[in-house]
């Protein structure tokens, strides 16, 4: 009887890397020879349960940064800050969207074709365009974009579905959300019909809203744009203030449907379809539901939801088929479509987290019998947006970056985050580096190592982070020639529409309009940032730094 052949050592990290090389065993980009080629993470991924057979199809997949870039970037944290001047914070668009870089766009197609013939071209156009990037001149410059194909499907089914786009940004950082190449193909190209939400307009002052509106409006002719925010003054609370100024939102245990920016979204949708779908229930709807209060922990409502799979591979449009009109949500993550789509349907139909990737695949969602949303999972579209303020923005999950420092920097040298946080040096000195924030943060909030008991420095960094997506610590950023033209904007009649759509009462209103005159200064009551009372499990709404102290001037 032959010997059994005798079993070699095989140690954890050899075992580490060959899950690795098992999770991107189908990524495209894997046999790649080029030099400019990097190391590819799944941010999302899921161990396979049992049962399901493919639980990482949808899995984000990004860029790693190289160990040299890690090292440098760790170093450079302990730099000093300079502080950025307002006039620096407005950023052009065409800057991070140059004409050279498009998304990726279904291939043409056919009924004759087969599946295999269909995945093959498919798999086949993706792979000739990551090379055309990675041969381009911009590709050194460009930040996280998504790799995985499965994503870019379920847009591409979306675009073929919809009569409307729907395009929903953060008006914090509207000009780096919105990719004109995609307004280029859904307008000019397939000649469909495109509505822009600037989503999330409690957090800015009305002002630089309808800035970004006018800004938008004049570069994309035709484009329609609208106000929305899940967030209306009559689901809060109301706001409140400690000694230092904070102001501090904290939501409702029972909510009420976001009927302004809902029916802003509906008067959108009847000028484009003129007539053509009946528009009346949807009317209805909103009329009715606006005045029911809904609880905000209710569970997630699956009976209307249509989950769309393979059968999709072949679809040919028909514009408004059965009279039924179909609106596409496209946006990157975290720029709360969920939360759209609940606040418009007066319910939680579909589920929300601030979890880049959550939502795996698109779902069909009937609004009304004569309405139906499609819902596209967040995806990244290839820019030159910086790393960092795609972090601020959400794009990538604060929980797997590996260099936080560089972030920080971006954030600290636009916001005096020392006075915000009201922390001390953790050395006593004058000078502040983005390490110095980490460990004042660290050392306020009582955050060490388990074992050597040190301040735990990444912890705090994350929490800073984590209370910037939330809005805790609120930056946005302008668009050009705000600074200029900042008495227009405060004074335009557009400020009372954008105040309508926030439902904000009369003393907030006032409160408000005091504060934006000094947006631009470090006065004391910039001092918007609940460091004492900042939790991360706390359900709140922290609006640091809202309309005062935004920016240094130099």
């Amino acid at each position: 009887m032959p010997q059994a052949r005798r079993k070699t050592p095989f140690s954890g990290k050899a075992k580490k890397q060959q899950l690795q090389a098992k999770k991107n065993k189908n990524l495209l980009l894997s046999s790649s020879t080029s030099s400019n080629a990097y190391d590819v993470v799944s941010v999302n991924y899921q161990p396979k349960a049992r049962g399901r057979s493919d639980a990482n199809r949808y899995a984000l997949k990004f860029y790693r940064e190289t160990d040299e870039e890690l090292k440098m970037k760790k170093e450079d944290a302990l730099k000093c800050l300079n502080p950025v001047s307002e006039k620096d914070m407005e950023i052009d668009p065409s800057d991070y969207f140059p004409a050279e870089i498009s998304f990726p766009k279904r291939p043409p197609w056919d009924f004759t074709m087969s599946v295999t013939q269909l995945d093959a071209q498919e798999q086949k156009y993706f792979r000739e365009y990551i090379d055309q990037l990675q041969a381009s001149e911009h590709w050194k410059d460009m930040s996280y974009f998504e790799l995985n194909l499965e994503t870019w499907r379920q847009l591409w089914r979306v675009l073929e579905m919809c009569d409307v786009l729907l395009l929903i940004v953060d008006v914090r950082f509207a000009g780096m959300m919105f990719p004109p190449s995609l307004y280029e193909y859904v307008v000019k190209e397939q000649k469909k019909d495109m509505i822009l939400v600037l989503n999330k307009i409690d957090l800015v002052p009305a002002s630089v809203v309808a800035a970004w509106k006018e800004y938008l409006m004049k570069r994309c002719p035709g484009l329609k744009v609208v106000y929305f925010t899940s967030c209306p003054g009559y689901n809060l609370r109301g706001a409140s203030s400690d000694k230092a100024g904070l102001q501090v939102r904290r939501r409702k245990g029972r909510q009420r449907m976001c009927a302004e920016g809902a029916t802003k979204i509906l008067e959108a949708c009847k000028d484009i379809v003129n007539g053509q779908v009946d528009l009346t229930t949807w009317e209805k709807k909103i009329a009715e539901e606006s005045k029911i209060e809904f609880d905000e922990d209710d569970e997630t409502e699956v009976g209307e939801t249509i989950i769309q799979q393979a059968d999709t591979s072949y679809y040919s449009h028909e514009k408004y088929k059965n009279g039924i009109l179909t609106i596409g949500c496209v946006g990157q993550p975290n720029v709360g479509k969920s939360s759209l789509m609940n606040a418009i349907m007066g319910r939680k139909v579909v589920s929300v987290s601030k979890t880049p990737g959550h939502t795996k695949h698109f779902q069909t969602i009937f609004l009304t019998p004569q309405v139906r949303l499609c819902d596209c999972p967040g995806l990244v579209f290839p820019s030159k947006v910086p790393r960092p303020i795609q972090i601020l923005m959400g794009s990538y999950p604060i929980a797997q970056l590996r260099e936080p420092y560089t972030t920080i920097r971006y954030l600290a040298e636009r916001l005096d985050l020392p006075k915000l946080l009201r922390m001390d040096h953790p050395d006593n000195d004058d000078t502040w580096s983005p390490r110095d924030i980490c460990d004042g943060w660290a050392k306020k909030r009582g955050y060490l190592t388990a074992k050597a008991a040190r301040l735990d420095t990444y912890r705090a960094a994350n929490s800073l982070l984590r209370m910037a997506l939330d809005g805790k610590i609120c930056l946005w950023l302008r668009p050009p020639g705000f600074t200029e033209e900042r008495a227009k904007y405060e004074s335009c009649e557009e400020i009372k529409y954008v105040k309508w759509v926030q439902a904000l009462t009369n003393d907030v209103i006032e409160s408000d309009s005091g504060n934006s005159d000094n947006s631009g200064n470090n006065s004391e009551s910039g001092k918007d940032t609940d460091a004492d009372s900042e939790s991360d499990d706390e359900e709140q709404t922290a609006i640091a730094n809202k309309f005062a102290a935004l920016a240094h001037v130099d």
